[in-house]
């Protein structure tokens, strides 16, 4: 009698396949998380409005207030809020989705299905924050009466961009955290140097205006750089669109995406033995 052997990834045909016959385990992990973030709890959906606004009112008080940072022709809220929206989002991701697979080692030790459905899902999580998030944004700029311009119609756009800037980096996070689980002690370090070095608190411009302008051609490696400018030239910036940023936004971007896929694909069918 002839035996039927089914390993995940023997085809990649087979296995982007096997994504889309797996969707509903894609949203029901999605929804589960969901509820289990939001229900029966003190704060609830408030949690995902009160933490970008009490970090913008923190950053508010030191950069445009101690330090007199510039905040290109936007109130020091706005100008930082914005800033902090796609941030916070990419943070968030990265802490959700690279703990994501330890935290269902049960499942996945158990079953095959794409390992991809996982980290994915705990970033579409992190995404529903972010959407929440801008009613504060909203909110204000109705206070200020600063009304975007057309230019708002981008923001889709770059919102896609730190969509997937995130899930590229957490998907090398994720997968390097099943393979070395002290992994996990790094990774809040780099969420909290990244903060520093994303031009959240300040305009990018004055990184270039201090330290030159191949400083800030390097600076802008950093792909949230693009990202979050792309964000306040879409909402009312008075800076110059700065093209190069943002193209080096989108090549750093996409090379984090297709090599984190990559290196998680090669690392997938072991994660059922080490996990």
């Amino acid at each position: 009698m002839n035996e039927l052997v089914i390993k995940a990834g023997k085809a990649e045909r087979h296995y982007w396949a096997d994504l889309w016959r797996f969707r509903e385990l894609f949203f029901f992990l999605s929804w589960r998380d969901i509820l289990v973030r939001y229900k029966q709890t003190v704060i609830g959906v408030l949690w995902a409005v009160l933490k970008p606004l009490l970090t913008t009112m923190v950053f508010m008080v030191v950069f445009s207030k101690l330090a007199k940072m510039p905040t290109e022709g936007m109130p020091p809220a706005v100008f930082i809020y914005v800033a902090m929206l796609p941030w916070q989002f990419f943070s968030s991701a990265l802490a959700e989705a690279s703990n994501s697979l330890i935290a269902n080692a049960n499942m996945i030790s158990k079953i095959y299905f794409p390992r991809l459905v996982i980290p994915a899902s705990a970033v579409i999580v992190c995404f529903v924050d972010f959407l929440i998030s801008t009613v504060i944004l909203a909110g204000l700029l109705a206070w200020y009466h600063d009304w975007p311009s057309a230019r708002v119609l981008w923001l889709p756009l770059f919102t896609a961009l730190a969509f997937l800037a995130s899930f590229g980096i957490s998907l090398w996070l994720a997968a390097l955290n099943v393979k070395y689980r002290d992994f996990r002690y790094i990774i809040p370090f780099i969420v909290q140097f990244g903060l520093f070095v994303s031009p959240v608190g300040f305009s990018s411009a004055t990184v270039r205006e201090k330290c030159g302008d191949l400083a800030g051609q390097l600076y802008a490696l950093n792909p949230m750089v693009g990202v979050i400018n792309a964000f306040r030239w879409a909402l009312g910036s008075n800076a110059p669109f700065d093209p190069t940023a943002l193209l080096l936004s989108v090549l750093v971007t996409l090379g984090l995406l297709f090599s984190g896929l990559k290196y998680f694909r090669a690392t997938e069918k072991a994660f059922a033995d080490i996990i």
